[in-house]
């Protein structure tokens, strides 16, 4: 007897075939059988007529780590019909870590079931938290680095390179798959290519991934991607490069260039793909606008620099050269204390402060403990679809776990958070990108290949059962950048391991996800 027959759907396999009327049963954690189970008996039935069956969506690019101990039954993820995410992103994964005060701004002031250091101490506190969805874990080069030497301006010592190394094969033995680097944060951004190279070998060695947000993703976005290329070809090891973008408007005739240099590495046996999400606009921290030596030190020390007189001036000096007048009005401010700021752009906020964008950016960082979040407006969306499009990229929301209620529902995140896979879904279903098949192909088994997660990613016999049923009409982002914190419709169930963990009347507090 089956546990689940879900009849009557319309089933995308996840290989980019054409959907095909099928009914699915699941029996335990895995898929039994496909085709006509009309007399087949099962405990629940799940009626899909007029639905699509996929399976579950991998968020190939993910930030929940920390909030994964806070809220694990994952809703603005599970409203997606996201089944897998893939953590540890950008170098800034939860573990290991050396001082909490290295956490992400997100994730600092936030209260966890317990404390960690190492990535099997993190492991045991997510197994115990029991997630929704299911998780794996990259290991963060921010965080490798932070517990050897700090956040130091300056290489790594042979020596340090080496400790390195060990801490990514612990970490990697007591459960990550890969490593991250995020080359536009510190530590990362003071590190030379070898540190990464030296990395990437130990990774290799476990068939892991590296995965990279890049030094530059704008004026020298194709210098960026041949140094990522060149640690690939120097030591094996698969490669994904990190929500790929062309970012600022003098940078978006640099599209194609961009993706001949990806294609040509692949044409040539390089083992390389990407993660995008469908917005027009980025979104991190704002003290990513500060000069890379005022990050030196961490973040108490970047607050020193902040107040006091000389270094402010400085900091102004610097970025009044490096950034132009007309840069600040793509730049909206995301979390901040000051409530009546949250949404507006930097002009707007330097004009009810009475200074200017550079002033008024200084101020809420220093006022936030550099806990100010912005949003970056300044992609093309003819670019961003054509990337989209490419047959290597896959989707990732570049988003933590958010919730409506509790304390993942007091910040003000990027939409994506709770509404990039099913409006890249809409966007198929309307002819905006890919057709549909393919939209769920790059959601679920080109995630699931290209980062090594068997048993995944596709609605066939044996698979685990991570499957998703969402009515074509009616799927669709709600969130948006004025007011982020909103479900998506149209994602009906959700399934994890054959466990049905949201269904029509919403989250059924059932988690089964595990650690990949």
């Amino acid at each position: 007897m089956l546990d689940y027959k879900i009849i009557g759907g319309q089933v995308l396999d996840g290989t980019g075939a054409d959907p095909v009327r099928a009914d699915v049963g699941i029996a335990g954690e895995r898929i039994a059988v496909i085709g006509d189970l009309g007399p087949a008996e099962a405990a629940a039935v799940i009626d899909a007529a007029g639905r699509c069956v996929a399976p579950g969506f991998i968020d190939a690019h993910s930030h929940s780590d920390a909030y994964l101990l806070i809220e694990p039954s994952a809703p603005s993820k599970l409203f997606q019909g996201i089944t897998t995410e893939i953590v540890g992103n950008c170098g800034a994964s939860a573990a290991p870590l050396a001082d909490a005060a290295w956490l992400p701004s997100d994730w600092r002031d936030q209260t966890y079931p317990g404390a960690w250091r190492s990535v099997a101490d993190y492991r045991r506190l997510l197994e115990q938290a029991r997630p929704a969805p299911n998780v794996m874990l990259l290991i963060g080069h921010g965080k490798l680095r932070a517990w050897v030497m700090g956040y130091q301006a300056r290489a790594a010592t042979a020596d340090e390179r080496r400790a390195m190394a060990r801490l990514l094969e612990q970490s990697m033995d007591e459960g990550g798959r890969g490593f991250s680097t995020g080359l536009i944060y510190p530590p990362g951004l003071f590190a030379a290519p070898g540190e990464f190279a030296d990395l990437a070998r130990v990774a290799a060695r476990r068939d892991g991934i590296y995965t990279t947000h890049m030094r530059s993703e704008g004026k020298n976005l194709l210098e960026a991607i041949e140094e990522t290329l060149a640690i690939a070809r120097q030591t094996g090891v698969r490669l994904e490069i990190s929500h790929l973008k062309t970012s600022g408007r003098n940078n978006w005739s640099k599209v194609e260039a961009a993706l001949e240099l990806i294609r040509r590495a692949r044409a040539a046996g390089l083992d390389v793909a990407a993660d995008r999400y469908p917005y027009t606009a980025g979104g991190t921290d704002l003290d990513v606008i500060l000069p890379d030596w005022a990050q030196a030190g961490g973040r108490d020390a970047v607050l020193r620099r902040l107040r006091d007189p000389e270094e402010r001036a400085r900091l102004r000096q610097d970025m009044t050269a490096s950034r132009l007048a007309d840069d600040w009005k793509g730049v909206v401010i995301g979390s901040t204390a000051e409530v009546s700021f949250r949404g507006r752009p930097l002009p707007e906020v330097a004009q009810a402060l009475g200074v200017d964008a550079i002033e008024a950016a200084l101020r809420l960082m220093e006022s936030d403990a550099l806990k100010t979040s912005a949003f970056f407006f300044g992609m093309s969306e003819e670019n961003m679809w054509k990337i989209l499009a490419e047959p290597f990229v896959m989707l990732g929301s570049d988003a933590s776990l958010r919730a409506l209620q509790g304390p993942l529902s007091r910040d003000f995140p990027h939409p994506r958070a709770y509404g990039a896979f099913p409006r890249f879904l809409r966007a198929a279903l309307d002819g905006k990108t890919v057709a549909l098949p393919e939209a769920i192909r790059k959601m679920t088994s080109l995630p699931a290949d290209h980062f090594r997660l068997k048993g995944r990613g596709r609605v066939v016999v044996g698979a685990y059962a991570d499957l998703v049923v969402f009515d074509p009409n009616t799927v669709t982002d709600v969130a948006t950048f004025a007011a982020p914190h909103a479900l998506a419709q149209g994602i009906e169930c959700v399934m994890v391991n054959g466990v049905l963990t949201l269904d029509q009347n919403g989250l059924t507090d059932r988690r089964a996800g595990r650690i990949l």
